[in-house]
């Protein structure tokens, strides 16, 4: 099935190529039907209905992907690219932050984010919307100006630009054009002389003028000074030395006074969340986490009271999210480092998150982990492998190896499974970690040389078989695994290879052997009598394997 499902992959990217998109969709709509785990196929559907402006498919498609592989970050990148057509901005910035997560130096996240952001931006101007002129040109007020070219003209310059608008706001007709588009009048928005950019329509009545005045003066006195302004401001002052008077202490490690420091400044200052900040640092270096929490609780709290700068509030959270992580709570400290980002996006928490992220796998992945169920699952595969049903037990051994990473032989037995059906590079990944577990077993290297020998790494494929005979010297199917190797090879090149084995280096570099390979090539059968000895013959039966020397029979 893995293979027809390549097939179908195939063909359906060599369509795309062709231009043939329709045929595309049709052939990985018929590989999904076969395989419906595969990212890759919904990823390249995905691409194909972008391509015909089939958008909600796109996007359908492309969280599927994420769905089905949450750490490769083009699945996000397909998904942003879907939801920016789909004008829905906001998500499609979304996507494109979780697939730098996953890669932050991925260009095509970052391209997609920025079109992304220019998008969004160009939307905000009224100025540009599809059906301005058609709107200006019914409405009785704005029609008239329509008939003018220059007017017509700004209109264009602004939708290309917003800031050119300020150059334009003197001219009425503008202010009028944009009333029309935002459905209100704008020159019955205020009576205020002070607007910069609006002016009255038409003149105030004595009354008008008379509240407007008393209004001024109620502006003017609430701008005045109150009486204890000197009195703050001292205060305030006070607030800010014992603020640095804490921070001195805090580098020093001196907890106990920083915080006597940071608490008079909170009495002086108590609307400064920078203080409460501070102090949750102290209880976070000092381990008292509940009170660094609360701390940082209040401090978001006060901070919404008084309209805080949304970076203080961030730095909140991203404390509240450290604690978590040093209690080894993944979950939490995900949840607030997220909070964090809500606020104030750095790539300091992005990769807090992250490493967060990695923890909680890890964690999930430890606890997940049972032998007496990974042997249950590998039994059932190996009952499959019996019977040559090689997809099923694949799907067993992946279970067996979610429960028991660390059993070499699983790994072994997959590889077998990857052989029969020739998906060479996938049994050669496991050999390598079958190999890595336990570089002692020795079907791990056969295993990794008969992969080698099918995709023609011929002299990598004979270190895999040697490997194995310095394991177990008589194993046979690492000596015809070798032969095979040679016979792949032409005799130079079958030499060649044989002479960076140590084994032929040994044998060609004995002296006695030397002596005796010139007296066979003088006479040939002198080779009789040496063959009686074990040893020599060993070592002739070994040359002869690597293609070094060859015996004519009379």
């Amino acid at each position: 099935m893995s293979t027809e499902v390549d097939k179908l992959k195939s063909k359906g990217n060599l369509a795309l190529k062709e231009g043939k998109t329709d045929v595309a969709i049709e052939l990985y709509t018929e590989a999904i039907e076969l395989d419906s785990s595969n990212h890759l196929l919904y990823s390249n559907r995905s691409a194909a209905y972008a391509s015909l402006k089939k958008y909600d498919e796109a996007l359908a498609d492309a969280m599927k992907t994420v769905e089905l592989k949450p750490d490769w970050a083009k699945g996000y990148s397909r998904a942003g690219a879907a939801l920016t057509y789909l004008e829905k901005y906001s998500e499609a910035e979304e996507m494109y932050y979780k697939g730098l997560e996953q890669e932050p130096n991925n260009d095509q996240l970052k391209k997609g984010l920025q079109e992304c952001q220019d998008k969004k931006k160009s939307e905000l101007n009224p100025f540009k919307s599809k059906e301005l002129f058609e709107k200006l040109k019914s409405d009785p007020k704005t029609a008239p100006y329509m008939s003018d070219p220059q007017f017509v003209k700004g209109l264009e310059e602004i939708g290309q630009n917003q800031q050119a608008l300020s150059r334009y706001m003197h001219d009425k007709r503008y202010i009028d054009a944009l009333g029309v588009m935002l459905g209100v009048d704008l020159t019955t928005v205020t009576n205020d002389d002070t607007d910069p950019l609006i002016k009255k329509a038409t003149p105030q009545s004595q009354n008008e003028q008379s509240a407007t005045a008393e209004s001024k003066k109620r502006k003017e006195e609430s701008k005045k000074p109150e009486k204890m302004e000197v009195d703050e401001s001292d205060s305030t002052k006070k607030a800010v030395a014992e603020k640095e008077k804490g921070n001195a202490a805090y580098k020093k490690k001196d907890f106990v006074t920083a915080l006597q420091h940071y608490d008079n400044a909170i009495e002086l200052d108590p609307d400064n969340i920078t203080l409460l900040t501070n102090k949750s640092a102290v209880y976070f270096e000092q381990g008292e986490f509940d009170l660094c929490l609360k701390t940082c609780e209040a401090a978001i709290e006060k901070g919404r009271d008084t309209r805080a700068d949304y970076k203080l509030i961030a730095k909140a959270y991203t404390r509240m999210g450290n604690v978590y992580f040093k209690q080894e709570k993944w979950s939490d400290a995900i949840k607030f480092y997220d909070k964090s980002l809500t606020e104030h996006r750095t790539q300091d928490v992005v990769a807090k998150k992250a490493e967060a992220q990695k923890c909680l796998k890890e964690e999930e992945k430890r606890a997940y982990i049972d032998v007496d169920k990974s042997l249950e699952e590998k039994q059932k595969g190996n009952q499959l492998f019996q019977q040559g049903e090689f997809s099923r037990a694949i799907q067993h051994y992946n279970e067996a190896i979610r429960r028991n990473p660390d059993d070499a032989k699983i790994f072994s037995n997959r590889a077998a499974c990857y052989h029969k059906l020739a998906e060479w590079p996938l049994a050669l990944k496991d050999c390598d970690e079958c190999i890595r577990l336990a570089p002692d077993f020795v079907k791990g290297h056969l295993r990794k040389g008969q992969a080698l020998l099918a995709m023609k790494e011929t002299a990598k494929a004979m270190a895999a078989f040697n490997k194995a005979l310095e394991l177990d010297p008589d194993n046979a199917d690492a000596k015809d695994g070798l032969r095979k190797c040679y016979s792949q090879d032409d005799p130079e090149t079958r030499r060649k290879h044989a002479m960076q084995d140590p084994q032929i280096q040994q044998i060609m570099g004995d002296p006695a052997m030397q002596h005796i390979l010139r007296q066979m090539q003088e006479n040939p059968g002198a080779i009789n009598d040496h063959l009686k000895n074990p040893e020599i013959a060993a070592k002739i039966e070994k040359l002869m394997e690597a293609g070094i020397i060859s015996i004519r029979h009379a």
